[in-house]
């Protein structure tokens, strides 16, 4: 995953709050992801049109944070969901 590449929720995958529990998940078929905030502040960015690049400086900007963490947590994180199908890159 690169800060050039545009993160999207691929078919059937999307952000939900979970109203009964309080708490946002991330919701695949046959598979759910209890979100913290800081995920849920990262996947509530992801919409099919802005790269990794925009969504870490508007998270740096947003919580006062060093651009280098901000990019390198979101890369991460985003990695991880990439692995486990919840989540596409272009």
């Amino acid at each position: 995953m690169t800060p050039e590449g545009t993160p999207f929720l691929p078919r059937g995958v999307r952000l939900h709050f979970d109203a009964v529990r309080d708490n946002w998940v991330l919701l695949a078929p046959e598979r759910a992801i209890r979100l913290d905030p800081i995920g849920h502040a990262i996947l509530s960015r992801v919409d099919g049109k802005t790269t990794l690049a925009a969504i870490a400086a508007d998270l740096s900007a947003t919580f006062e944070a060093p651009l280098e963490d901000v990019t390198r947590d979101s890369t991460e994180f985003l990695q991880e969901l990439a692995n486990r199908r919840f989540l596409e890159v272009t």
